[in-house]
């Protein structure tokens, strides 16, 4: 492999910018487990016990939601299906929406239900009308989980009332929480909403944290006995989207100030730099044989990284590309990597992709780019088994 420089993120200064930033220890918290991610990257900047299994309480309803969500994007649902209130819902115990049995409410109330008020009624009710029964929408929820590469989640239910076999992780209630605001923007706009009323009764949101930080727009709390009181909170700021979990807090202030700590440690210390789009042209190599010369580089996703704040500067990137690129070539086709370091840590790896066709030329295109390459080759002493 040919390595060739693609681009070296560095601006010199007058002062010398070549020294590592020190980052500092996230903080210990009172809490039995928690993590904090950016939600764009993926980057893990905090942890502890973040593996661990635990009841979750109705953290569960991130969840529900994200399958109602799904429900609606696939045409199956909408907000203005009008769902029927069974006995079952009715008498849920626990936090409520306080629907009747025999009333049909709005997939949109019942949504607010679940999200602001945390309705157990609600989120019954819902389960009830998309798959029939609580039972087999808690395994829609399971299946979902698998999918989103949550390992050690299993929901047994759609309210996160105790469960000896209902658990998951704030590991995987983070890659739930990134995906539904990635997937479901609009519907994650219901979690900022501070209020709802329903049925002449006005209920507070209960992420205070939506009250205390303008920057917060989400997300869901939890509490019972067996799970403590439990957050998943998400903040922007500057383009820079957090997504902390922390369970098995002691009380409603604790959890709140703790989750405040993480969030504040990941903004001081640690910023996320866009750096490419998808389909940029990165980079034109030449190609051998082909009706074109050369032909364009770039990469499939867009790359962003998070890195610790002050060392944007450090930042080097490179591509790697055979040195002999021979037509035909199609539209997708890998050609290489693209590699970002920062101080000689590998931070990213992405494929390199032919941002373009290139069809073979004629045959007399082809025999005298085969007579160059091969006569290019003797001059650099790459043949030396002709």
């Amino acid at each position: 492999m040919l390595k060739i420089a693609l681009l070296t993120l560095m601006f010199w200064s007058l002062e010398s910018t070549a020294a590592s930033v020190i980052i500092p220890s996230a903080p210990q918290l009172a809490v039995e487990s928690y993590i904090l991610i950016d939600s764009t990257t993926g980057k893990i900047l905090a942890e502890h016990n973040a593996q661990v299994r635990l009841p979750p309480a109705s953290l569960t309803k991130i969840m529900t939601s994200y399958v109602i969500a799904s429900e609606i994007k696939q045409g199956r649902i909408s907000l203005s299906d009008l769902v029927p209130v069974s006995v079952n819902a009715w008498r849920m115990e626990g936090s409520r929406m306080f629907i009747q049995e025999g009333t049909h409410v709005s997939v949109e109330d019942l949504l607010r239900g679940i999200i602001i008020q945390s309705g157990n009624d609600a989120s019954v009710a819902m389960a009830e009308f998309i798959a029939g029964s609580e039972q087999t929408f808690a395994e829609m929820m399971s299946q979902q989980a698998e999918g989103l590469g949550m390992p050690n989640s299993q929901f047994k239910n759609a309210t996160g009332l105790p469960d000896e076999a209902h658990y998951t992780t704030a590991a995987d209630l983070a890659t739930l929480t990134s995906a539904l605001i990635q997937r479901y923007p609009e519907h994650y706009k219901t979690y900022q909403e501070k209020y709802f009323t329903y049925n002449d009764i006005r209920q507070a949101n209960r992420n205070s944290l939506l009250f205390r930080n303008e920057t917060v727009d989400g997300v869901k709390t939890g509490h019972t006995n067996a799970a403590g009181y439990c957050l998943v909170a998400s903040s922007q700021q500057k383009g820079m989207r957090l997504i902390s979990v922390v369970m098995g807090a002691a009380s409603e202030r604790i959890r709140a100030s703790e989750t405040q700590k993480l969030l504040t440690y990941g903004f001081r210390f640690y910023e996320t730099v866009s750096l490419y789009k998808a389909q940029d042209n990165l980079r034109k190599v030449r190609v051998w044989g082909g009706l074109h010369e050369s032909i364009q580089l770039g990469i499939e996703e867009d790359l962003a990284i998070t890195i610790p704040r002050g060392q944007r500067d450090q930042l080097m990137a490179s591509i790697e590309v055979d040195p002999i690129i021979k037509a035909p070539l199609t539209r997708g086709q890998a050609l290489g990597t693209l590699t970002l370091t920062l101080e000689g840590e590998i931070l990213s790896e992405m494929r390199v992709l032919a941002l373009n066709d290139v069809a073979e030329a004629g045959f007399f295109g082809w025999i005298w780019d085969e007579l160059t390459l091969i006569f290019t080759e003797l001059i650099s002493g790459n043949t030396s088994a002709l």
